[in-house]
């Protein structure tokens, strides 16, 4: 009979391999699915965020170094592209690409800050953009959910998703799917650093 740990690492890793395999970004759904296929039914079992997320580095550092390492890059220098069209509103990169656990679907997930998300709009229309507006609910400590509105659009065959936050929000990041701390974000120069490593 599985350990209760050793239940829960066959479920991370499984969890991990839908989400990279098949670019699940929903971590609930991943854990269901998961679940299912191995015929657990015990909510218990289920590994956390943090440790899914762990599995999806771990897998493609073994799996796919190269093209993995290689996506990455890309997909940094074009947040930098868009990036700089959106200076005016202190963009700062977030998600999957930040942190490097992507999979086929990342987007680019930028926070952009301004008290009139019609700026962005405008923007967009400047750019000559087609998007669509998009909206996401954030967690932030102690004060319940809020409902963020952005704006998705593609660039060269890229998602890029821009929630748009009020000024404020920059002092303050909403907290993280993957671990419940406050989200990593970072500005032009750390991704820069980044690339450069």
């Amino acid at each position: 009979m599985a350990t209760s740990e050793s239940l829960r690492e066959r479920l991370a890793q499984e969890a991990a391999r839908l989400m990279i395999e098949h670019g699940i970004r929903d971590y609930g759904l991943a854990k269901r699915k998961a679940a299912r296929r191995l015929g657990v039914r015990a909510a218990w079992a289920l590994p956390g965020n943090a440790e899914i997320d762990a599995r999806v580095t771990e897998w493609q550092e073994l799996f796919e170094p190269e093209t993995h390492g290689q996506r990455l890059r890309e997909l940094r220098s074009l947040a930098l592209e868009v990036m700089d069209a959106f200076s005016l509103f202190n963009p700062r990169l977030a998600g999957p690409v930040l942190s490097g656990a992507i999979n086929v679907n990342s987007p680019i997930e930028l926070h952009l800050f301004t008290d009139a998300p019609e700026n962005v709009a405008m923007s967009l229309d400047a750019l000559g953009k087609t998007y669509r507006d998009c909206q996401r609910r954030y967690r932030y400590n102690g004060r319940g959910v809020s409902l963020i509105p952005g704006f998705r659009f593609n660039i060269r065959g890229q998602r890029v998703d821009a929630l748009v936050f009020p000024d404020k929000g920059l002092r303050q990041a909403p907290m993280s799917p993957v671990d419940g701390r406050p989200m990593p974000r970072a500005n032009r120069a750390r991704v820069q650093a980044l690339l450069e490593k």
